[in-house]
């Protein structure tokens, strides 16, 4: 096989490098192109086009594999807890017990918010979305913290690291808690990192915080399957918006907001909203599996399929174990978690659904035990960012220790011709 290809265009003809991934994906280096030949690609949406190299994470839509580092999801989910798959995402390899007790130690010493943001957390009405008031929230505290990472330095890159996932977690909090009408919580330093995060969440002044292992497990298990997913739309934003030299907060910041889209992470929210519509029309699963399969009714059969994966998504598999887990544990008698798993019995067994392999995704489950555990629909996609905080995290710091250009698409102007300028008089 050649190691370059060629474009040809009235007559001439143009060479490019191929480059070849570790795990033999293929890409044609075409950063001359416009230089050489005066042409540029289109490519809405960007499907086919690599924004750059990445050693982070490694996803094969096709045969449903998603590996960070290395190391197959299945295996971390069952084996690693997110704290751990955070270090793995963040700086390359899974930490010693020595280098994560001091990861979580250095963490909690820098889980204090400074009081001034209760300030502008109080200054949003209950009604506002989680997800607008953690993105200001996290945006604010580029004021608390105002000089910008120096990225020579890996103590400087480091402490703005663990700082953020020391305060992120509690601004996630505060962000339920307030549209709750709950006191807001700090946690408890004797806590794991996601048991503190559910005791911040949950809670209540007047009763003492109980454990719940299977609860406790199966958030861990949802963090970690949502702690990377390759170039998608937020995670392009962050690398993006941190190829400007912004900081890792302002990054984070503007990554959160294009997570909040129900095209990207507020799926699960939308999986929710369609299983209460279909409550609210009497519950019949059959009566919507029929419109979803009918291509002239604009019923989208929400949590099923996914535009990377044309197999069953790797991560649901994980998450559907827990989900059953949770909802044994709990005893929840909810209709619309009955309306759940029959619309993916049905999915699962109809020959329609099982032959375009439509199977419910990790949006359809999530959105399942969330519900489960008492978190509103509107912060699914909030307790989404937070497990999606490692990997932007470490595409950020990745990209900036790359030294990564400035992002800059190209376009094709389709608009008017040059045209002179007419007075308002004259029009």
């Amino acid at each position: 096989m050649s190691d370059k290809a060629t474009l040809e265009f009235e007559g001439k003809k143009y060479e490019f490098p191929v480059i070849k991934g570790t795990e033999d994906e293929l890409a044609i280096d075409i950063k001359t192109l416009r230089g050489t030949s005066g042409i540029v690609t289109i490519d809405p949406g960007y499907k086919n086009t690599g924004s750059c190299e990445s050693a982070i994470t490694f996803l094969d839509g096709e045969k449903g594999i998603l590996r960070y580092r290395g190391y197959s999801i299945e295996e971390l989910a069952e084996k690693a807890d997110f704290l751990e798959v955070a270090y793995l995402l963040i700086f390359g390899e899974l930490p010693n017990k020595e280098q994560l007790a001091a990861f979580h130690l250095d963490i909690k010493n820098e889980s204090h918010v400074d009081e001034e943001m209760k300030k502008i957390l109080d200054g949003f009405p209950k009604s506002a979305h989680p997800m607008g008031v953690l993105s200001s929230l996290t945006s604010a505290l580029v004021a608390f913290n105002p000089g910008s990472v120096d990225v020579a330095s890996s103590d400087a890159m480091y402490n703005s690291i663990v700082r953020i996932l020391a305060k992120f977690p509690v601004l996630v909090a505060w962000a339920m808690r307030k549209k709750m009408g709950l006191p807001l919580d700090y946690g408890d330093d004797s806590l794991g990192y996601v048991e503190n995060i559910h005791k911040m969440m949950f809670k209540r002044p007047n009763q003492e915080y109980k454990r719940n292992r299977v609860v406790i497990d199966a958030l861990d298990k949802l963090l970690i399957l949502h702690a990377d997913h390759e170039q998608n739309c937020s995670t392009s934003t962050v690398r993006i918006v941190g190829s400007s030299h912004a900081g890792l907060f302002a990054s984070l910041s503007a990554g959160i907001s294009a997570l909040w889209g129900p095209l990207h992470g507020g799926a699960n929210q939308a999986v929710l909203e369609m299983l209460e519509a279909i409550e609210a029309d009497g519950g019949d699963t059959k009566k919507y599996m029929a419109k979803a399969k009918d291509k002239s009714d604009s019923f989208r059969l929400m949590g099923f399929g996914h535009r990377v994966y044309k197999n069953f998504d790797p991560r649901a598999k994980i998450i559907k174990k827990a989900a059953d887990e949770v909802l044994g544990d709990l005893g929840i008698n909810d209709p619309i978690l009955d309306i759940a798993k029959g619309l993916e019995k049905e999915a699962l067994e109809d020959e329609y659904f099982v032959k375009r392999k439509l199977y419910p995704n990790v949006d359809f489950y999530s959105g399942i035990i969330y519900r489960s555990l008492g978190i509103p629909t509107d912060m699914f996609t909030v307790m989404f960012a937070l497990g999606r905080l490692p990997g932007w995290i470490a595409q950020w710091r990745e990209m900036r220790l790359r030294n990564e250009p400035i992002g800059r698409p190209r376009q094709i102007y389709v608009g008017e011709n040059y045209r002179p300028f007419v007075g308002v008089d004259k029009r």
